[in-house]
């Protein structure tokens, strides 16, 4: 008995190690050694697929710079005055603390994001290594299977890219323990526990996945022996860690309630999901399926399976229903509670919101209250991923347990060939992945949008960036300049924040600047030229006050910096002044689009500020182009707005020019 059990424990780390060297040999492979530089940033600065990851670095940044507090992770100089966690910048917390304590011997340019994506794979590849062990003998066979984990596409969309939802390693540790504790009947130990606590230290989002395969276990123990109190106590007392852990990485921290993404519903998942292989930004990831129509925000639920899985998981059910060895029955009956979670999980990914392809088949209304509750996991669709790995791990095991045991040899090359295909049908999305990789290394510079001198002139002059309406163009390049220069920022870049706190901090200083009173420390933007013309006027003499253009003109910055009205500016600076260009207003609703009333396309609107009524009241005509527009209208009895009526066929023409008047 001492014997078996030893050699149990050696295949257990056997598996384990070989599986996490697995899961290090994918990461390898795809995206190289570079991302472990801990001095290479250039794929957190440049944005690697997308821009997240620069949000994810802006936020170590920002609390690097933070003076040491309790709770851990609050940068002080993010959402300030009152700071925010870097769990809402997805910061990674748990290792955003670790290197926070260590920063003093760190060097000046330090990123942690590399390790922590290789941790993360390692896990994938030895917990998925663990979990195939459960259910087929050896080391060679259960390996095979984990390629299925170790290269799952949707691993792969969110590694580096949404770097701490690249651990799903989380999803994989849980079911391994449900499963392995299922067949000892017995009650889960500390390793569920610990799992379940450190969740809310990488993510929340794997908070309620883990914690559904907790559950499941734990009511199907209960259950099958009529005991509930220890069940019950397990219960409370991990949900007790976990919330003490959330608080002391301040996730409770003041109030992260706003944010600026859609409600529940917009990431729903696709039922078309499992066999759809569009990722973000063109990715295709099958050699073989073609690419299906989404709905709203779809991407974000990306679920594809792969054409190895989407083959094995029929054929191998097909020929055990056909050798009677297949029984659905009995795993209801044995994992009943399992089934329901699952349920549940499935039907809050695909939400209130029904898509298939490219409609919407079904939108269920929801009280406005139950909206807001599940809009604390707004993007929804991501709540399937313990599906689809049970998907996986089903198509390996029904695939293997199809073959009579009397074949040997069989079951290993049964494993091979889906690895093979699983990984040929999956291959153009890792050659883009890690061709991505390598473009990020060789970026010089990084396109931010800030190249006027006018922002390497404001970096030695302010403490503090207030946005003072929106969030402003680029952000997340504008919170990485703040965090290099020392700066402070409102700008609501994270993916929660105070909005009342930041609404009211506004209409403060909003107040402030009408009387005439601009802080000489703070630099103010604004994102719309309608709140900047409204506020500008009465602090114009002590500021250089106008408008700032990125290179390509795609983001425009409305600014008023005071103390700096001797600044020339460059050509990408425009200065308020009287011959500053009037502007439609970018203006929409139901009747106004940009700013052109819809119903006639003859009237348009400004807004009603001291400058654009010096130029309107007395004007005859605007011009654009050359070409003069007489008007025929003027109407103010809107508060706020400015409406005139043109002699013009479609004024939509008027869309993004720069107008002057003619005076009567």
């Amino acid at each position: 008995m001492h014997t078996e059990h030893t050699a149990a424990q050696r295949r257990t780390l056997a598996l384990f190690l070989l599986g996490g060297a697995l899961g290090a040999l994918a990461f390898l492979l795809v995206y190289g050694a570079a991302p472990l530089d801990v001095t290479n940033d250039a794929f957190c600065r440049g944005g690697y697929i997308e821009k997240d990851i620069q949000q994810h670095y802006a936020g170590w940044l920002f609390y690097r710079q933070s003076e040491p507090g309790f709770p851990l992770c609050i940068a002080q100089n993010i959402n300030f005055p009152d700071g925010l966690s870097v769990a809402y910048t997805d910061s990674v917390p748990l290792f955003a603390a670790l290197f926070r304590l260590l920063s003093p011997v760190l060097p000046d340019t330090f990123q942690y994001f590399g390790w922590f994506t290789l941790l993360a794979f390692f896990l994938q590849g030895a917990f998925g290594a663990l979990l195939t062990g459960l259910f087929v003998p050896g080391v060679a066979l259960p390996l095979l299977g984990d390629i299925l984990f170790v290269t799952s596409p949707v691993l792969f969309e969110r590694a580096i890219r949404h770097t701490a939802l690249g651990a799903q390693f989380f999803i994989l540790a849980a079911l391994y323990w449900y499963f392995r504790c299922r067949r000892q009947d017995r009650m889960p130990g500390p390793g569920l526990f610990l799992l379940n606590v450190a969740a809310v230290t990488i993510h929340p989002y794997f908070v309620p996945m883990t914690y559904a395969v907790t559950l499941a276990l734990l009511v199907e123990y209960a259950t099958a022996n009529r005991r509930w109190a220890r069940p019950a106590l397990y219960l409370a007392g991990d949900l007790a860690a976990t919330a003490a852990a959330g608080w002391v990485f301040g996730l409770f921290y003041g109030d992260a309630s706003g944010g600026s993404g859609a409600l529940y519903g917009y990431f729903g998942l696709n039922l078309n999901a499992l066999w759809n292989p569009a990722g973000v930004n063109g990715t295709v990831w099958s050699r073989l399926l073609p690419v299906q129509n989404q709905v709203s925000g779809n991407y974000d639920a990306f679920a594809y399976l792969g054409l190895g899985v989407l083959v094995a998981l029929p054929a191998a059910a097909l020929v055990l229903a056909l050798r009677r060895r297949l029984d659905l029955r009995g795993l209801a009956r044995r994992h009943w509670m399992l089934g329901i979670v699952c349920l549940i999980l499935t039907l809050f990914a695909v939400s209130n919101v029904v898509t298939a392809n490219g409609a919407t088949l079904l939108e269920l209304p929801l009280p406005g209250p139950l909206l807001q509750l599940c809009s604390v996991f707004r993007s929804g669709g991501r709540m399937f991923w313990p599906i689809y790995y049970l998907l996986l791990l089903t198509a390996f095991v029904w695939l293997a347990r199809a073959v009579p045991r009397r074949w040997r040899g069989v079951p290993v090359a049964a494993a091979v060939l889906l690895a093979a295909v699983q990984v040929w049908d999956i291959s153009p999305g890792l050659v883009q992945r890690s061709q991505a990789m390598a473009e990020a290394q060789q970026q010089q510079a990084f396109p931010s949008g800030l190249e006027s001198s006018f922002w390497q002139e404001a970096a030695s002059r302010y403490e503090h960036i207030v946005s003072l309406n929106g969030i402003q163009d680029d952000a997340l390049h504008l919170a990485l300049y703040a965090a290099d220069n020392g700066m402070t920022t409102n700008d609501p870049f994270a993916a929660r924040y105070d909005a009342g706190a930041l609404d009211a901090a506004r209409q403060s200083a909003l107040a402030k600047l009408a009387e005439g009173r601009a802080d000489a420390g703070s630099l103010y933007l604004f994102r719309d030229e309608t709140a900047f013309l409204q506020a500008v006027e009465p602090v114009k003499d002590a500021a250089w006050c106008g408008e700032v253009r990125s290179a390509d003109g795609s983001c425009r910055w409305y600014v008023i910096a005071p103390g700096m009205q001797d600044f020339a500016g460059d050509a990408l600076c425009t200065r308020y002044d009287e011959s500053y260009p009037l502007r439609l207003a970018d203006y929409t609703d139901q009747l106004w689009n940009r700013g052109v009333l819809d119903s006639t396309k003859k009237t348009v609107c400004f807004a009603d500020a001291p400058f654009t009524r010096t130029k309107l009241e007395n004007a005859a005509a605007i011009a654009a182009d050359g070409v003069e527009y007489a008007i025929t209208g003027f109407d103010d009895s809107d508060p706020g707005w400015l409406m005139i009526t043109l002699d013009i066929d479609d004024a939509t023409v008027l869309w993004d020019k720069e107008l002057e008047t003619i005076q009567k």
